[in-house]
């Protein structure tokens, strides 16, 4: 059936504008006019001009002119449809809110890191050198940080070898395959080079902590085969020392017997329960220590028991020193029995009591939910203790007695008897002292350490409960940061010239789709005409 002229023009009409639109398309994406696009923008202009020549000659256009009822309600029905469009976008920018839908949530920050970047103080200036196109995943966690900081950051992405001049201010080498993440706070500067890697986003908010936060010093006693910060293995706090430097709390170890006494830079000292007594020159120097306003985190190993069967030695009797020589002169006394929960435990042992019954203090339990602790003894207050002391149990079993007490026999006869201590029943105190010009005392103590060791640390909020005790023992509110592991996400890295080539195939095809709705109805119009 042969074509009517009409249908001959509306394809011609449509023939034009897809031209039109290839040679912008084409323009955008080559960054310039070459012969293809001179040559389709001619072609389309023709076409399209040969369409509206048409129409006018048979009067079509002019008659739809007459009609000016329909004129004014198309013309207010774009006003209300360009309204609706500029309300949205106002409210859009007013009221930001974003969703990802990505199954990794590879757009969307961990928690540990928002807390970060939420708690800034100062500004951060967050700059990466990278050589030729950076990467959408890098541009993407970027963009994320500023956008969730409330204006605290600010982040670019620099080529070094087209802005030479301006990247030579952060007196870096530049070379033909620069990757530097450059963070800036103040007069603090962390650099991360990741030539042959991409940058995770644990390592850009270490770099935000150690250029924002007040670095501090950890030191642990060793020498009496305490928990070592460099052990790997189940009893090692390896993991714990990590989750420190991550927080920009430097750690080390001490061995006291090669000290005159502890060092003046320490912030906290942290003894992680030692299996071999302390000598009574260490004992003298931790004291002079804490006289002086030093601060310390002591965690104390369980009591051995045994068998009916078995009688312990009395080697075994008094192994795992309880520190009560230190302690009893800051108004405490552990004592040598397990505490037990029978309600409330961890892993089907009643020795390792699973408690959220703390003293209330917002800066130590603050994102706690239940810790545990493996076989803890009793901890008590002495009555005469010296009276400039605020001495107050901080942790303690869950539950009340006959559920929970201090059992006093070691042979596993667990059996709530009389002498026993009924619960609920503190396993970890907080001493505070203000010294008169000095810095004030603070003091914890647990009458357990292995809820910090690699086994459990990562378990219930013990972690969280550990980084909360360093924290306030060096007087700082920081919001901890706690890693929530990597995500492993697949990405389609595009060029720039990919990127062009999307953005023409989004706009054209609704436009073009657009286009030949009003090139149909202008068709009907001039036929009814």
């Amino acid at each position: 059936m042969p074509l009517k002229k009409k249908n001959i023009n509306m394809l011609v009409f449509i023939l034009g504008c897809f031209c039109l639109m290839g040679a912008a398309g084409l323009s955008y994406v080559e960054r310039g006019l070459n012969a293809a696009g001179v040559c389709l923008a001619a072609v389309g202009a023709i076409a399209v001009l040969w369409f509206f020549l048409a129409a006018f000659r048979k009067n079509a256009l002019l008659v739809r002119i007459t009609h000016q009822k329909k004129l004014v309600g198309a013309f207010l029905l774009f006003i209300l449809f360009a309204g609706l469009v500029f309300e949205i976008n106002y409210l859009g920018n007013m009221y930001n809110r974003r969703w990802d839908m990505t199954r990794q949530a590879q757009h969307t920050l961990d928690k540990g890191t928002l807390a970060v970047i939420q708690d800034l103080k100062e500004p951060v200036q967050i700059t990466a050198l990278y050589v030729g196109i950076a990467p959408v995943s890098l541009q993407d966690m970027l963009k994320e940080y500023e956008a969730r900081s409330n204006g605290m950051i600010s982040t670019e992405i620099v080529d070094p070898i087209e802005n030479i001049g301006y990247a030579s201010q952060f007196d870096t080498t530049i070379t033909g395959k620069q990757r530097k993440l450059i963070v800036l706070s103040g007069k603090e500067r962390r650099d991360i080079d990741f030539d042959r890697r991409m940058i995770s986003e644990e390592e850009v908010t270490n770099a935000i902590i150690r250029v924002t936060r007040k670095e501090r010093k950890a030191y642990f006693l060793t020498g009496h085969r305490e928990y070592r910060i460099d052990d790997s293995a189940n009893e090692g706090l390896s993991v714990f020392n990590q989750l420190l430097k991550n927080n920009n709390v430097q750690t080390q170890e001490l061995l006291l017997t090669a000290q005159t006494q502890i060092p003046a830079d320490c912030d906290v000292l942290v003894i992680a329960g030692p299996r071999e007594f302390l000598s009574a020159d260490e004992k003298m120097k931790i004291q002079q220590y804490l006289a002086k306003g030093g601060d310390a985190l002591i965690l104390i190993e369980n009591t051995l028991v045994t068998t009916p069967d078995k009688t312990l030695t009395e080697e075994e009797l008094r192994k795992n020193p309880d520190l009560n020589e230190i302690l009893n002169q800051w108004g405490l006394r552990v004592y040598p029995d397990i505490v037990v929960d029978l309600s409330n435990h961890a892993g089907g042992d009643v020795g390792s009591p699973a408690t959220r019954n703390y003293m209330p203090h917002k800066a130590l339990t603050k994102g706690v939910d239940y810790t545990f602790y493996i076989r803890p003894r009793s901890i008590s207050l002495l009555a005469d203790r010296p009276q400039d002391l605020k001495v107050a149990p901080f942790v303690l079993t869950n539950s009340e007695a006959p559920h929970s007490w201090a059992e006093s026999n070691r042979n596993l006869i667990v059996k709530f008897d009389e002498q026993d201590k009924p619960g609920p029943v503190p396993i970890s105190y907080v001493i505070w002292r203000k010294n008169k010009g000095k810095s004030d005392t603070r003091m914890i103590v647990f009458s357990d350490a292995d809820f910090l060791t690699n086994a459990f640390v990562s378990q219930y909020s013990n972690a969280m409960m550990g980084m909360n005790l360093i924290n306030w023992l060096t007087e700082v509110d920081y919001q901890v940061f706690m890693e929530e592991g990597v995500k492993d996400v697949p990405k389609l890295e595009l060029t720039s010239k990919q990127k062009r080539m999307v953005t023409v195939m989004l706009f054209a095809i609704p436009l073009l789709v657009a286009l030949s709705g009003v090139a149909v109805w202008l068709q009907r119009r001039s036929g009814d005409d």
